[in-house]
């Protein structure tokens, strides 16, 4: 008897797995045309594209959603009770049952909705980003909150419409939650910008604002993500408007960036970013391939491993002290007569500005925050979408002191609110403090960390992710993770002593106030 029902129990999950392999297969399909749409896809193909991908999207969550789903999910639950809580199979009638029971509350003809608003929005985004004019995309963006709006009163709320949103991004993060986070954050970064401020002839960047040939600065770049494990027979790299990484499935994870002839950050920082994220899902278990376990744990862990790599380790004095060297091979004329120490404090000068992916980590989480409660007013209906360009020019200036000039630096900076994705910058600096936790339990872990890094060795930085993180996917939720890799809940205690220490030493504020 007990073998027959091990043999059913096995059967039921074969069965839903081949539901799943199918969902997978749709989405992932979904996610190649919009990358094309991002990279290659001519001008005149936007509306077909929309059409296309509402399709693709409509489909898997009619499969997804489908009484057959439930029906599995529900016999698996009785009979898998015994099983443990980090089995494959236990985590995923898990998760897969969290997800069903959410998908089950959006109508197919929403779902549908969404899927063609982004890819409508997107090209009017960059149009109106390029003539600095927010006026041609107000009417998309009002669609837009109008479909977050109904996404929200379909999930249903206690408190706040927000809260449900966030429930799809973070699992187990509030609206609350977060407001608290970041009056923490506040607390710290305020005056820490402020003693930055008084020191700023301290650190001098002028080196970044050089001529650096564009298409030496892809190949250089490129090569640098590679050495830190980005494996490029399972990916490619490609131009974008905005950076992006998209994952097409385990052996097919794609990256973007941007290119600038006179600003060095912009390419370099951005492809190791992405390719955090890209060494994230190429980690993950390949048993757990086609099902909902697939993707990292959420947007917030997913941007802790792209910043972690971007900021803890390529904007550490170790990395530079190994890839300077090469760094001036390919770049001898806008480099002369900088050395590597320099040219470390360059890529951390701190100083408010005005677009959220060239911030520095100090003043980077208040441009979070300014989104999360801008998103917040425009779902409650507080703020108009009419007003948005006023609402956060004033609050830029509140909170980073500066008078933004136009549009295109202002409200429009950002590719979100082309699409339907309102709670999703929350997971900006949830992933700092993550990345911030993390590497403070793996210095622990491994002493030497620096020396490692120094050499060029960065097996054991990957290594140390891919135990704890990555091959997990979507196994646990943030905070079970983090237990999981740290020994505590996720706290902004190490990222805010991380950037105190750093900044402090950079700029001599301990000195200074001695």
């Amino acid at each position: 008897m007990p073998g027959g029902v091990v043999a059913n129990t096995s059967e039921k999950l074969q069965e839903l797995k081949a539901v799943l392999a199918e969902v997978t297969d749709l989405n992932r399909a979904a996610l190649l045309l919009e990358w094309d749409q991002e990279t290659y896809m001519p001008r005149g193909g936007v509306e077909s594209r929309a059409e296309q991908l509402s399709t693709l999207l409509r489909l898997a969550h009619v499969r997804f959603t489908s009484d057959e789903v439930g029906r599995l999910l529900g016999e698996l639950e009785d009979e898998l009770g015994g099983r443990s809580f980090d089995s494959d199979e236990a985590s995923l009638v898990r998760v897969t049952r969290r997800d069903y029971d959410q998908a089950r509350k959006l109508p197919p003809d929403l779902v549908a909705e969404v899927a063609r608003a982004g890819p409508t929005a997107r090209p009017v985004w960059e149009r109106a980003r390029h003539d600095e004019n927010f006026g041609l995309f107000a009417p998309y963006l009002e669609k837009n909150v109008e479909l977050n709006r109904r996404i929200a009163d379909a999930i249903g709320y206690q408190d706040r419409p927000y809260d449900a949103l966030l429930d799809r991004t973070e699992p187990g993060m509030t609206t609350d939650q977060l407001e608290a986070i970041f009056a923490e954050l506040k607390m710290a970064i305020v005056p820490l910008v402020a003693d930055i401020a008084r020191h700023a002839d301290t650190v001098d960047d002028k080196v970044l604002y050089r001529a650096f040939d564009p298409d030496l600065q892809i190949s250089y770049a490129l090569e640098v993500v590679k050495r830190l494990g980005y494996d490029i027979e399972r990916g490619r790299q490609d131009l974008s408007t905005h950076p992006f990484e998209t994952s097409i499935g385990p052996g097919d994870v794609r990256i973007t960036t941007r290119v600038s002839r006179d600003f060095f950050n912009e390419c370099f920082f951005g492809l190791v970013h992405e390719a955090g994220h890209a060494m994230y899902n190429q980690g993950i278990a390949h048993e757990i391939d086609r099902t909902p376990l697939w993707d990292g744990a959420s947007p917030g862990v997913h941007e802790s491993q792209s910043r972690l790599w971007e900021n803890l380790v390529g904007r550490g004095l170790p990395f530079w002290r190994h890839f300077y060297p090469s760094l001036t091979a390919v770049f001898p004329e806008p480099l002369r007569g900088v050395d590597a120490e320099s040219f470390y404090r360059a890529v951390n000068r701190a100083y408010p500005s005005f677009i959220r992916v060239e911030a520095d980590e100090v003043t980077y989480n208040m441009h979070i925050l300014l989104r999360f409660e801008l998103e917040n007013e425009l779902l409650e209906g507080t703020l108009k979408v009419k007003d948005l360009p006023e609402a956060w020019n004033a609050r830029f200036k509140s909170y980073l002191g500066l008078n933004v000039p136009n549009d295109r630096e202002g409200a429009l900076q950002d590719i979100h609110w082309s699409y339907v994705s309102f709670g999703i910058f929350p997971g900006y600096t949830i992933g700092n403090l993550i990345g911030a936790q993390l590497m403070e339990k793996m210095r622990v872990d491994i002493p030497d960390l620096d020396a490692q890094v120094e050499k060029g060795q960065f097996a054991p930085v990957l290594g140390w992710l891919r135990k704890s993180v990555h091959r997990h996917g979507r196994k646990f939720t943030p905070n079970e993770l983090m237990e999981r890799a740290t020994g505590k809940p996720l706290t902004a205690a190490p990222w805010i002593s991380y950037v105190q220490r750093k900044y402090g030493a950079l700029y001599g504020l301990e000195a200074a106030r001695r």
